[in-house]
């Protein structure tokens, strides 16, 4: 439970009460100088009262300050051990830092983000959602901007198996979509804060047909999630200075490729053929080079 903490803390932020988001934000950001304060020093270093920081900690699961307190200083350590290993101080990209603290930076959050999503998938839903597209007559992605670029990803590798995929990356286009969806379609939203508009719009209106409909999110208490059937829940940490989705995106494509290779063991022979096929499709557009 100690690393989870983290996990538990950035999924809850967007539900939380000012003060009771200064203290999960000042958690996130130093586990384990948090962990060495007093409830009392805490909620007054935060302009907080010790009575909301005990709600926070129920909230999170915890009977009161201290159990939180010890997950706390546990992943405060886990956190240090992982960011020796990627030889950074800390995980936010600053503007000052140099070309190589970018890159180690990247790859530690990108790699905490592979490894964060796969331990809390719910393997459970994945199955449902495997089951669900193994039988669809069609199946719908719809995103935005970055997420946009993952349910491309998925329309691809899915395609290239036999599956009728389609993916929306305009709102109007989705909605268009979503509308005449037969009611033995599977129609998957990717979003990472899960209030995307038109991710909702569209999964609403496919929930309106019938559809088995799937959230993709980095928050399960979202309103996309809410709406959805199933929610295969993502985990990234996005750094204060970006210029775009970076963790996030690859925490998405997690999510689809379990989702393509869960599908794709269920007819491994007609998997085979169908890969096969498609290579050869597409090789005749290769520039071989000259062998002497």
């Amino acid at each position: 439970m100690s690393e989870d903490i983290l996990v538990r803390l950035r999924q809850a932020l967007p539900g939380l009460r000012p003060s009771e988001r200064r203290l999960a934000e000042a958690a996130l950001a130093d586990p384990g100088a948090i962990a060495a304060l007093t409830i009392t020093e805490l909620a007054s270093r935060h302009e907080s009262s010790t009575a909301t920081v005990t709600r926070l900690c129920r909230s999170l699961g915890f009977n009161g300050y201290s159990a939180f307190r010890l997950a706390l200083a546990r992943a405060g350590a886990n956190e240090a051990g992982r960011r020796i290993e990627f030889g950074v101080s800390e995980g936010d990209i600053d503007p000052a830092d140099t070309s190589r603290d970018v890159v180690r930076k990247l790859a530690y959050q990108e790699a905490r983000a592979i490894e964060e999503t796969a331990d809390r998938l719910d393997i459970d839903e994945l199955d449902r959602v495997v089951a669900a597209i193994t039988t669809a007559s069609v199946v719908d992605a719809y995103g935005s901007a970055s997420s946009g670029l993952a349910a491309q990803d998925l329309q691809q590798k899915l395609r290239r198996i036999g599956y009728q995929v389609n993916a929306w990356a305009d709102a109007h286009l989705a909605l268009t979509s979503a509308a005449v969806l037969p009611a033995d379609a599977v129609a998957i939203a990717f979003s990472h804060s899960g209030e995307t508009e038109e991710a909702i719009s569209a999964l609403h209106a496919a929930a309106g047909r019938g559809a088995f409909t799937v959230a993709v999110t980095n928050f399960p208490d979202s309103p996309l999630a809410e709406l959805a059937d199933a929610t295969l829940a993502t985990v990234s940490r996005e750094t204060r200075f970006r210029y775009g989705a970076m963790s996030s995106r690859m925490a998405q494509l997690v999510i689809v490729d379990a989702i393509f290779l869960g599908v794709a063991r269920e007819n491994p022979d007609d998997v085979t053929a169908a890969l096969a096929a498609t290579l050869d499709a597409v090789s005749v557009r290769r520039i071989h080079p000259p062998r002497g």
